[in-house]
């Protein structure tokens, strides 16, 4: 650990509890207590200090974990045992693990899955710009005017215009997309601003890690040469 310490919220990211984000949040709301005193924003962990969350101790994890899953429509990002379908419990991996990032429910595809917080963090800051590709299927014809129009950056109905983007069409029905950005349900909200209904969204890469030919429902570790590349390119070699 370096001599002037590590932020809190990244030790206890690297614990595999929580994202920073969400370590921030169990901070605000008292939940982080370090050496008997409830932690403030902005604390310092050193070495020997004892930090507990809700009154439990943690450490950093010490076996890192990086799956790649093909996450099946109907299941939800969400570790929350109180909703049937959380991937977490359909994975049912031995380790306390949490997804990078979301696909919506009725979504599919490549979801990367860690106990290693500041990965996920790294990945979904969205001035990261890394990116995600996806292979979509509508319910009209692809016009060039569509694609066009999806390339360009699209305002949603909450007044955001979206990033300009990489757009093809593949078939009559379908086109792929790269992303820089992961706003909520965004290629659905884009794909709305031209009166276009998505029929089905796939998931097939985020960053360097392609989903391949995994099937549906099934995880794989990544390998030596995808993670060293992923981490490279997330500053984290």
């Amino acid at each position: 650990m370096p001599e002037d310490g590590v932020r809190l919220n990244k030790f206890i990211s690297e614990s595999g509890v929580a994202s920073r984000r969400a370590a921030d949040r169990m901070v605000e709301d008292g939940r982080v207590a370090i050496n008997g005193r409830t932690a403030s924003l902005g604390d310092k962990i050193h070495e020997g200090d004892r930090v507990e969350v809700d009154g439990k101790p943690i450490r950093k994890v010490r076996k890192e974990v990086i799956l790649a899953f093909n996450k099946p429509r109907g299941v939800t990002c969400t570790a929350d045992p109180g909703d049937p379908d959380n991937v977490v419990d359909f994975i049912g991996y031995p380790e306390r693990i949490y997804s990078v990032g979301r696909l919506d429910k009725y979504s599919q595809g490549l979801l990367l899955m860690t106990n290693n917080g500041e990965l996920a963090y790294r990945i979904m800051r969205s001035r990261g710009e890394h990116e995600k590709e996806y292979v979509v299927k509508v319910d009209r014809p692809v016009t060039e005017r569509f694609l066009q129009g999806m390339a360009s950056g699209v305002p949603l109905d909450d007044g955001v215009v979206t990033k300009k983007c990489q757009v093809e069409k593949l078939s009559e029905h379908e086109f792929r997309i790269v992303l820089r950005q992961g706003l909520n349900r965004q290629i659905r909200r884009m794909c709305d601003h031209f009166d276009y209904r998505v029929e089905r969204l796939k998931r097939i890469r985020v960053v360097n890690i392609e989903l391949g030919d995994l099937k549906a429902g099934e995880y794989r570790d990544l390998t030596d040469a995808e993670r060293e590349e992923l981490l490279r390119r997330l500053g984290m070699d």
